[in-house]
């Protein structure tokens, strides 16, 4: 492990704790990479460049709540600092777990950028294709040899992209792996360790489960129903992004296991809500503050909550035929924009989320200690106001 305070205090803190062991891991690999070759070492290089520097959403939840529930149980003193340590490095295996599914996304959804920057795809692609455009100048002499190079650099186009993607696969292939290793080498009690796995493979199911009934609805082999769509956004993602850390935490806290439930709960309430949320922040929310095409859900036709309500609707003629259009112009978007709010899709969706969240606030009145309470207010008061 590369955390040795016991005193790490704050969110910032904690954040510098999180990277230095994140920089442990990758770099650990990093330097067994380089046996393999330089392109082998270059797929770590790139991870460790996209990993690190994040938000740390899911491990800032995971500590946060393991020292709130340690302050209740009065665990946290000067002797307990290798326990925390080790609450960390679970954190961090958690973050490297959120990567891998994102890599692993990006291939399936074909996308080069994550938050206005070439994603690790996207950096493979931009590098292969300066090689390749670089060895089709070489070749390229005279007419005939225009071209010759003009059908190589077709070819290549697509062996670059190919081989881009085949990296994104195989690095999120590896660390999934890298993220079992860190909960297996766990410095924890044999029966603890067990019941981090069992988490762990939890979550890859339902996370994958999710992907698949995501890919199904929007491919049209999965009938889009409202219920379908929000099983679907539970397993993608509440169960790794709220569920996962709450558990975790209280697991490794050492908590009831009817708080251990209580706390999944409330974050499967609030991991619904984000999703929602952040599907109309897509549709509806202003681009100059999410950073996103304020039209690609409707482009991609991504079968969301407000697409299921609109079908319903008498409005679902006058949008049907513009959804999934990859072409869809800023006019066209608008058009069906106001569409969606006018049929009662907006409102409805605010709906859903408004239950989500009674539901959520309900949960905290149960079993959940008050110094955890504080910690998933905190966290639902940042959900609510943001608008990216």
């Amino acid at each position: 492990m590369t955390i040795t305070s016991s005193a790490v205090r704050g969110r910032t803190d904690l954040c510098t704790a999180i990277e230095n062991e994140l920089s442990g891991l990758i770099g650990k690999r990093a330097s067994a990479a380089t046996a393999y070759g330089p392109d082998f070492a270059r797929l770590w290089a790139l991870a460790g460049q996209n990993v690190l520097g994040g938000k740390f959403v899911r491990p800032l939840l995971l500590m946060e709540t393991y020292d709130a529930l340690c302050q209740r149980h009065q665990q946290y003193d000067a002797a307990d600092s290798r326990q925390r340590e080790t609450a960390i490095s679970i954190a961090a295996a958690i973050e490297l777990l959120h990567y891998a599914f994102l890599l692993h996304d990006d291939v399936i959804d074909g996308d080069l950028v994550r938050r206005g920057h070439p994603n690790l795809i996207g950096s493979l692609l931009a590098e292969a294709s300066a090689t390749a455009r670089t060895d089709g100048a070489d070749g390229a002499n005279g007419a005939e040899g225009v071209n010759s190079a003009d059908g190589v650099r077709g070819t290549r186009a697509g062996s670059s992209l190919h081989w881009a993607q085949t990296g994104g696969i195989l690095m999120g292939d590896m660390l999934l792996a890298a993220t079992h290793q860190s909960f297996a080498r766990a410095d924890l009690p044999h029966e603890l360790r067990l019941r981090l796995l069992d988490l762990l493979e939890h979550t890859i199911n339902e996370t994958v489960a999710g992907e698949q009934l995501d890919v199904g609805l929007g491919d049209g082999v999965i009938a889009p129903d409202l219920q379908t769509i929000l099983v679907m956004c539970g397993y993608k993602t509440a169960t790794y992004t709220f569920e996962l850390p709450l558990r975790a935490a209280a697991t490794l806290a050492g908590a009831d296991f009817a708080v251990e439930n209580s706390l999944a709960t409330a974050g499967r309430h609030l991991g619904l809500a984000f999703q929602l949320q952040d599907d109309l922040l897509s549709t509806f929310g202003d681009p100059r503050r999410h950073g996103k095409d304020p039209f690609s859900d409707l482009r991609e036709g991504k079968e969301t909550a407000i697409i299921a309500h609109a079908r319903t609707t008498h409005a679902w003629p006058d949008i049907e035929p513009f959804f999934g259009m990859p072409e869809l112009s800023v006019g066209d978007g608008e058009h069906v924009r106001r569409h969606l709010s006018d049929c009662g899709a907006e409102a409805f969706v605010q709906g859903l989320i408004e239950e989500q969240m009674h539901a959520f606030n309900s949960q905290l009145t149960t079993t959940i200690p008050a110094s955890v309470r504080n910690v998933l207010l905190d966290l639902a008061g940042q959900l609510e106001g943001r608008q990216s």
